[in-house]
């Protein structure tokens, strides 16, 4: 079976439950940490889909990698490989397929609801997932919706929340946590949540009932990894 390759930026936003879906449903995935500094694939020959994980860093900072990672998701789109990016991923999709990424009105730290877009492109990906669910967030920085995209999820503070063209879905906020992962974050990045806002979370609001929140965002990650995966697993 081919594998997907899911792209890593720093060691501490890894692809979390993501993994554990994969691995749950039995596609091999290999882990490029460009924290490290490895070579990109030269081909993407054998390779399923490509999975872009977030990151502290905007994808207008002149950083070598950006421009490598934007050559290959429009090699890939080219290809018609299916590509899934959260936050950071989904914003470097939207810059490579055209997009620009600017400043989010506000910043949105935390559990905060995202809300379906009614067109045909979201009873597509999201018919099952209920109109509004609460999603993570960690962004101060928005995608704009390229040419021929459809945007499909929405929130109060930001415009673009998840948008599809073809096979390739890019997410601005977070649907991969774990508990593991919202710990780790609230403890790496603590001096950005210190002064907690209506839209920014201190840890002590983002860790409450947090199994609870997680279990129902697994639920809704299951649902939208399921159809990102529909096309890989019908050409296996």
């Amino acid at each position: 079976m081919q594998r997907i390759l899911i792209f890593r930026h720093v060691a501490h936003e890894g692809p979390g439950y993501f993994a554990e879906f994969l691995q749950r449903v039995g596609v091999p995935y290999e882990l490029i940490a460009i924290d490290q500094r490895p070579l990109l694939p030269a081909t993407l020959d054998e390779v399923a889909g490509l999975v872009f994980m977030g990151g502290p860093m905007s994808v207008n900072d002149p950083l070598p990698w950006i421009a490598d990672e934007l050559q290959l998701i429009r090699q890939a789109f080219r290809s018609g490989l299916p590509m899934l990016g959260h936050c950071l991923g989904g914003q470097l999709i939207s810059k490579a397929l055209g997009g620009i990424v600017t400043a989010n009105p506000v910043k949105e730290i935390g559990w905060l609801p995202v809300r379906k877009i009614a067109n045909a492109a979201s009873q597509d990906w999201l018919h099952d997932l209920p109109d509004s669910f609460d999603a993570f967030h960690w962004h101060g920085e928005t995608f704009s919706i390229p040419d021929g995209a459809t945007p499909i999820l929405s929130s109060a503070h930001c415009t673009h929340q998840a948008f599809v063209i073809d096979k390739t879905l890019a997410l601005q906020c977070h649907v991969e946590m774990t508990d593991a992962l919202v710990h780790s974050w609230a403890d790496v990045n603590d001096a950005e949540i210190a002064q907690p806002g209506p839209t920014v979370q201190s840890a002590a609001q983002m860790t409450t009932q947090l199994e609870q929140r997680i279990a129902q965002l697994q639920q809704q990650a299951d649902r939208l990894y399921g159809r990102w995966l529909r096309p890989i697993l019908n050409q296996q």
